[in-house]
């Protein structure tokens, strides 16, 4: 197999207005493991039972223990650096304005996630060398169900003049 000569992608950087609203981008995956939500739970300091204890998670209406929500939003924050788009627009990233995210329904251990990225909305500011991008986030499971979605508005460079 050939590989392909990647060395003139080598310092490529996106900015604002190389980005469109509907632009879709897609994830590597991740398999939430029994250790993530441990490790998740001591640095937190959420031992919330649901999350920490098969025995009542067995009770209750999901009949097992659920991922934190905050573990699966870093867990997505995660595989969205890992993506080709957060490689080339890091470097005209200036800093994270909003999020905002809900759960519509649980991610259990053994859950496989992966994330979709849309822009949503590009707003101009008052300062012509910066934009305002909008990432509409999905993350869905194996089964195609989606667990968190939200939206992170991103204070992003503007291409300098004559580039």
């Amino acid at each position: 197999m050939t590989r392909p000569d990647l060395s003139a992608l080598k310092g490529q950087q996106l900015y604002w207005e190389d980005l469109n609203e509907g632009d879709q981008f897609d994830s590597p995956t991740r398999t939430i493991t029994e250790a993530d939500v441990t490790g998740f739970a001591c640095l937190s300091g959420d031992f919330n039972r649901l999350h920490v204890d098969a025995e009542y998670a067995a009770g209750s209406a999901y009949g097992q223990r659920i991922a934190h929500g905050l573990l699966v939003v870093s867990v997505m924050s995660g595989l969205t650096t890992r993506m080709l788009l957060n490689t080339f627009l890091e470097p005209s990233l200036l800093g994270l304005l909003d999020m905002q995210c809900r759960f519509p329904k649980p991610t259990f251990i053994g859950d496989t996630i992966g994330v979709r990225v849309t822009v949503a909305e590009k707003r101009e500011t008052s300062k012509p060398e910066r934009g305002i991008l909008s990432f509409r986030r999905e993350v869905t499971n194996q089964r195609g169900e989606t667990v968190v979605e939200g939206v992170w508005k991103l204070l992003v460079r503007r291409a300098p003049p004559g580039a």
